[in-house]
């Protein structure tokens, strides 16, 4: 699901997690970032967020980076949510 995020995009760890437990019967966000943390290095793991807009916080400089790079908008240090989040179907 995190692959489908397109550039400029984010979504919430609560959003994937609900997204899976439609599919699975159960998933939580904190197990959504679990998951991130540990086997993520090949997805674009920047494109998700915490329910504040607030990048993960394993890589916080990396990862503001490369959404300022696909030209997501940020409010202070955290993504504008209402402007670039991506609904997963």
């Amino acid at each position: 699901m995190v692959e489908r995020v397109p550039p400029g995009c984010v979504v919430t760890y609560g959003a994937v997690a609900d997204a899976l437990a439609e599919a699975s019967g159960r998933c939580s966000a904190r197990q959504v970032g679990t998951i991130m943390a540990r086997h993520g290095g090949g997805v674009p793991w920047h494109r998700v967020v915490n329910a504040a807009g607030r990048v993960a916080p394993s890589q916080p400089a990396e990862a503001r980076r490369r959404l300022l790079a696909e030209g997501v908008p940020m409010r202070g240090e955290a993504v504008d949510l209402r402007r670039c989040a991506w609904p997963p179907s």
